[in-house]
């Protein structure tokens, strides 16, 4: 498995742990505790479990078993894949960050760098489907005899 690959899915484990703890903190304070959380904890739950960690497995695993480019084809990049990891990474980690803050503090900076994390997670999104785009193909196959 090549390292880039080893990356996105140990880095979608970090946001599973994360996500699972943010989720039970916010499970204990609710129901044991009895304080509501604010809305965007609950937000920054769901967005370390879904793109954090179902996202980035899905964009590594698919990175790694999709048909490998031919090889005149200059279009798919290994440099923008290595660009969308981290784009990826540092946008969900910038905006659960910044909707935890938000959240708890009500800071209006930590507004704008959800925006920002957001904008970066759909520019990361972007990048990846224009390269990955051209792999969506049959692989050859030699003809059956």
């Amino acid at each position: 498995m090549p390292p880039l690959i080893r990356r996105y899915i140990k880095t979608s484990f970090g946001f599973l742990v994360v996500g699972l703890l943010l989720g039970g903190y916010l499970t204990v304070g609710e129901f044991l505790v009895g304080a509501y959380p604010p809305r965007l904890a609950i937000t920054a739950h769901v967005h370390l479990l879904l793109v954090g960690f179902m996202l980035m497995m899905v964009m590594g695993v698919a990175t790694w078993m999709f048909p490998r480019p031919a090889k005149d084809d200059a279009r798919y990049r290994p440099e923008l894949a290595e660009a969308v990891y981290w784009v990826m990474t540092l946008s969900t980690a910038l905006r659960a960050a910044a909707e935890l803050a938000a959240g708890w503090s009500g800071v209006p900076l930590f507004r704008v760098l959800v925006a920002l994390g957001g904008l970066g997670q759909l520019l990361g999104a972007a990048l990846f489907v224009i390269n990955m785009w051209t792999r969506v193909r049959m692989p050859s196959v030699p003809p059956v005899k």
